[in-house]
């Protein structure tokens, strides 16, 4: 799921990344790859925070057609845009106007495509369920299509124990229960070997 979320990243970098003089050729691809870090970090931490049902409604919200702009009052793309200004400020020495806008462009355009995507039913490639399983831990499902599929969603992600707030009812806070334990898991084994920016050194050939 990383390779795909970089190549996206990608799709959105010419402007802000590829064609801007105050970024070197030679670091754009570690550019892109700090942005999807960034994006696919940030949702982690959100899912770890107890959060992924904010996840769930961003990525439907905005595939009603949200679009940019509803992105840009969302709390969470306005906690990874400072996050990326803080990183091109700090790792490539730009000034805090330009990071600013690479982030408030490269961003919320990587977002609200990986929304649309993920809301198109005939594009396989990005499903909501896979994005959400993917980054908390669990892999990549083979299969599914496009949109989010709350059953198979819960039973996918509890795995079988299912009434995880113990009030004998199998409902959402028990999702969010059982998938937040494993998000927080699955960050604490990430930090320890290194976290996502190490695995997408591979793609860039660091």
């Amino acid at each position: 799921m990383l390779d795909q979320l970089f190549n996206l990243v990608k799709e959105y970098a010419q402007e802000p990344v590829i064609d801007n003089q105050a970024i070197p050729n030679e670091k754009n691809n570690e550019v892109v790859a700090e942005a999807t870090n960034t994006v696919a970090s940030g949702l982690q931490n959100v899912m770890a925070g107890g959060g992924v049902q904010s996840i769930i409604q961003m990525f439907q919200g905005n595939g009603q057609g949200g679009g940019i702009s509803s992105l840009l009052k969302n709390p969470m793309v306005s906690m990874m845009i400072g996050h990326f200004t803080s990183k091109l400020v700090g790792k490539y020495n730009m000034s805090p106007q330009a990071a600013g806008n690479v982030a408030n462009q490269l961003i919320p355009q990587t977002l609200n495509g990986l929304i649309t995507k993920t809301n198109d039913p005939a594009n396989s490639q990005f499903d909501l369920s896979n994005l959400l399983n993917s980054l908390s831990g669990g892999g990549q499902q083979s299969g599914g299509g496009g949109g989010l599929d709350i059953g198979g969603l819960v039973s996918r992600f509890t795995g079988g124990g299912m009434d995880s707030d113990g009030d004998g009812d199998v409902d959402m806070q028990d999702m969010i229960s059982k998938f937040t334990s494993r998000s927080q898991d699955n960050l604490q084994n990430r930090q320890s070997g290194g976290g996502v920016m190490d695995m997408l050194k591979g793609l860039i050939g660091g």
